[in-house]
This record gives C-alpha cells, sequence and structure tokens, in this order.
C-alpha cells in the first residue's frame, strides 16, 4: 500500500524508510493500546495485533527489507526481558520458600512440556526438531497478568505466596528447558546425531553463564559512586556484550544475561537498577513484540492445505492450547501432591498459570530464526496465535483462582495481618505520640533551605547516590557531629 511511497523515499535514502518504518510501529502499537485497555487486555495483546495489521498479509504498510533488518531486535529485547528474571531469582527468597517452591515449578513447566512432545512427535507425528523446540517453549508462563490481577483484587494467604514465587521461578526453568532443546534440536538437524554435536552447544551456554556471572560481579564494581545516566550507560553496554557473545558462538543470550541479572542482585541487593531498565525498555519491547506481528503467517494458520506432516497448521495451534492448559493444570496438581500442599492451593493453581507471552514470544522468534525455513515460521505463528488466547482468557482464569482459593472475596482467610487487634493501653498511645511529635521536630530541623538543596544536588554527584533519603542521613549525622 505504501510502496510507491518507501520507492520515492529509498531513491533518496534508505535510511529515510527505515526511520519512517520504527516510527509507524512505534506510533501504531501504542495506538492499539488505546483499543486493548478498554478492554482490559495486556499491552502485549496489542503489539501482536498491531504488527499483524500493517504487517505483509494486511495493510502491508512495512517494507519486506526492514522487517528482515530488524531481526537483531529479538536478540536485545530477549537480553532485557532475561536480565529482568535474574532479579526474582534471590537466593534469600529461595530459602525463605524452601524446596517446595522449586519442585512445583519443575513439574508445572515440565509435564507441560511432556504433553506437547507426546501430542506433536508421538501422536500428530511432526519433526523432532519442531516437537522438541515446540515442547520447550509450552513450559513458558507469563506471570504479568496474573500478578496484575492480585493487585486489583488485593489477594493474600498461602496461595497468592506459592504462585508469585512459581511464576518467577517458571521463566528460569523455561530458559533452560529452551536452550537445551535448540542445542539438540539443531544437532538433529544436521542428520547424524552424534554426542559431540549435542554436547558444544551445551558447552558453549555453559561459557556464556560463565561470562554472565563474571560480567554480573564487574556490573556490582562498576555501579560504585556512579551517576543515573551512567548507571544505564554500563549496564546496557554489558548485557549487549553478552549479545554479541552468544551470536559470535550460535547460541541464545539468555541463559548469560540472566546469570548477570541473578548475580548482581544477589551481590548488590540493588533493585533501583532492574526499575530503571524498566523503564528505558518499554519501546524497544514494543517493537519487538510489533516485529513478532510483522512475522506472523497468517496465509498459513488459514491454509488447510499447507502445515507440518499434513497437519494443518490451526489445528497444530488448537490442540497445542488445549493440551498446554491440560499440562500446566495436571503440573501443578501432582507437584502440589508431591510437597503436600493444602487442597485449595493443589486444587486451583493451575488455573493460574494459563497465560503465556512475553518470554515465550521470544523464545519462538529465536527458535525460529535457528530452525528456520517453514518449520521456523511455522513454530512462531503458533506460539503468536496461541499467546493471543492466552492472554484473553488468562487474566479471567486467575481472578478464577484466587476466588476459589479463599485468597479474596467472601471466602478469604484471614492472615495474621487481617486478625483483630487488640486495642493499645495509655502507656503505647503516649509513646506512639511522643515518636510522632520527635519526627515533626525532625522535619521542621531540618526543612531544606536554598543552600541545603544545592547541597543535596552536588552530593548527588559527589557520592553517585540516588537515594534522596541516603543524602538525607548523611546530612543528619554531619550536622549532628558539629554540635
Amino acid at each position: 500500500m505504501l510502496n510507491k511511497f518507501y520507492e520515492s523515499l529509498g531513491g533518496t535514502s534508505s535510511v529515510s524508510v527505515i526511520i519512517i518504518s520504527v516510527a509507524l510501529m512505534l506510533i501504531v502499537g501504542f495506538l492499539f493500546t488505546r483499543v486493548t485497555k478498554l478492554l482490559k487486555l495486556p499491552n502485549v495483546t496489542a503489539y501482536i495485533l498491531a504488527g499483524i495489521v500493517i504487517g505483509p498479509y494486511c495493510l502491508d504498510f512495512i517494507p519486506a527489507t526492514v522487517i528482515e533488518g530488524t531481526d537483531f531486535i529479538s536478540d536485545i529485547a530477549l537480553a532485557f526481558i532475561a536480565f529482568g528474571v535474574g532479579e526474582f531469582f534471590k537466593f534469600s527468597a529461595l530459602k525463605k520458600n524452601g524446596a517446595k517452591v522449586v519442585v512445583i515449578t519443575l513439574f508445572e513447566a515440565l509435564i507441560a512440556s511432556v504433553f506437547i512432545f507426546v501430542l506433536t512427535f508421538f501422536i500428530l507425528r511432526l519433526g523432532f526438531a519442531f516437537s522438541l523446540v515446540l515442547a520447550a517453549l509450552a513450559s513458558a508462563t507469563a506471570p504479568a497478568s496474573t500478578m496484575m490481577t492480585i493487585r486489583q483484587t488485593q489477594a493474600k494467604g498461602d496461595f497468592v505466596d506459592t504462585l508469585l514465587s512459581v511464576v518467577a521461578l517458571d521463566d528460569v526453568v523455561s530458559l533452560i528447558a529452551f536452550s537445551v532443546a535448540v542445542s539438540v534440536a539443531l544437532a538433529s538437524m544436521g542428520g547424524n546425531l552424534s554426542a559431540g554435536d549435542v554436547l558444544l552447544p551445551i558447552v558453549y551456554n555453559v561459557v556464556l553463564v560463565g561470562v554472565g556471572i563474571l560480567f554480573g560481579f564487574l556490573l556490582k564494581f562498576l555501579m560504585k559512586k556512579r551517576s543515573t545516566d551512567n548507571r544505564l550507560i554500563v549496564s546496557i553496554a554489558l548485557i549487549f556484550a553478552i549479545c554479541g557473545i552468544g551470536a559470535a558462538l550460535n547460541v541464545s543470550p539468555l541463559l548469560g544475561c540472566m546469570a548477570m541479572g541473578t548475580v548482581y542482585i544477589n551481590v548488590s541487593d540493588d533493585e533501583k537498577l532492574f526499575k530503571q531498565l524498566n523503564y528505558f525498555s518499554p519501546p524497544i519491547l514494543l517493537l519487538f513484540f510489533v516485529r513478532s506481528g510483522l512475522s506472523f503467517r497468517l496465509d498459513v494458520l488459514f491454509d488447510f492445505s499447507t502445515g507440518i506432516g499434513g497437519v494443518p497448521l490451526l489445528a497444530i495451534g488448537a490442540l497445542y492450547f488445549i493440551i498446554r492448559i491440560a499440562g500446566k493444570y495436571a503440573g501443578a496438581f501432582v507437584g502440589c501432591l508431591t510437597v503436600k500442599k493444602p487442597p485449595k492451593v493443589r486444587n486451583f493453581l493451575g488455573l493460574a498459570l494459563i497465560p503465556q507471552a512475553g518470554v515465550s514470544i521470544g523464545l519462538a522468534a529465536l527458535g525460529a530464526r535457528l530452525l528456520g525455513g517453514d518449520a521456523g515460521s511455522m513454530l512462531q505463528t503458533v506460539i503468536l496465535s496461541s499467546s493471543i488466547l492466552y492472554e484473553l482468557i488468562g487474566p479471567a482464569c486467575a481472578k478464577l483462582s484466587l476466588y476459589l482459593s479463599g485468597s479474596y472475596g467472601p471466602k478469604a482467610e484471614q492472615t495474621e495481618e487481617q486478625q483483630p487487634v487488640q486495642p493499645p493501653d495509655e502507656v503505647e498511645t503516649l509513646e506512639t505520640r511522643l515518636l510522632q511529635i520527635q519526627e515533626e521536630i525532625e522535619k521542621k530541623k531540618y526543612a531544606r533551605s536554598e543552600e541545603e538543596e544545592a547541597f543535596m544536588e552536588a552530593a548527588y554527584d559527589a557520592y553517585g547516590e540516588t537515594d534522596e533519603d541516603t543524602i538525607s542521613d548523611y546530612m543528619k549525622r554531619k550536622f549532628k557531629n558539629r554540635r
């Protein structure tokens, strides 16, 4: 539709075509979020739909050269997602929650993968490489819609604590499963599957994990006394470096970036860097999901004459959608039964693990590129189409599971925080009031003048502090010493 316009721009400069295409992807992706917001759907759904609409099978607004030339965006987006996953892999939290959460996560993730592999390889007789990679993708869960539902309902209790821990660890299991599956799949596509062909990519992944661990400690060292801008520059530089090393070794950067994020959060306990990257990454993630929609094979999905192994792609997608739900529910049930979780957790946890987007879409894009050909594009189409459906029913299923488990609503179980509190006696009331008066006096005593505001700005530059309370405590100590 815009081919003539792009041709006229291309005659002047191909750069203008790329810039206008990127701007169009950003604008249309944003506009579609206005629609999905009214329908209370996640932004990921809007981005994918926007890519499909402006893609080659609908309005054809984006040239094929731009779609092919922006392939690197998937690596960068996945690197940011994987680094963010590392934030939830705190060793202190794992010790607190114990091994029960790890067992539940392994069961719900891997049983879903087993169900899909049995369906695709043994029943539908699809290719081994395609079946293995699709099965690995089935283990991933999107925590965004589930966590949004928890915040909206203000649900609490053992069910919610277990759910949050499981969805945090789920992506870790998915990344590892995908890395191993891709290594085996690529080796099998070579014809002669030998131990060396399988082990070499795994060794490369282990090397990349080692690089990620090293970069995690390096990031901790480089973050000392850095301004906000420099913290962002240094962290992005290291993330991009891991992407480059992974591309050179022909392996995914996921495990390396996740290892760097895990090491950094455990040695520094600095959650602010992750929040800062979350403010920076939305345009990159938008472009990635819109581009995923651009790669959506709408023609193949509804063409019953084509498919894999004689099976129409629409049938594969529908069966994948249903069987994965069954696998997630069964895995969560068996996992909870193994660790002896109460019935309300065991019976309804699987309902909250249905959504799939984010990591799975990124892995599908990477898997499509590695597998190549029709198998790669069909793999991505199956994941994209099912992800849209999962995001449509996911929030409703999560809300239902929270209600049925008694985490909110009239049947909600009272936690320690919700138990009736005994009224304080007169002494406690007096002590509380004295503390409040003391805090008010401190605030008035240290009310900032213009000179103090200038001192604060200088302190930010001199000490690299981004936390205002830290600077304030430093000022109070200095004034106290002067007295």
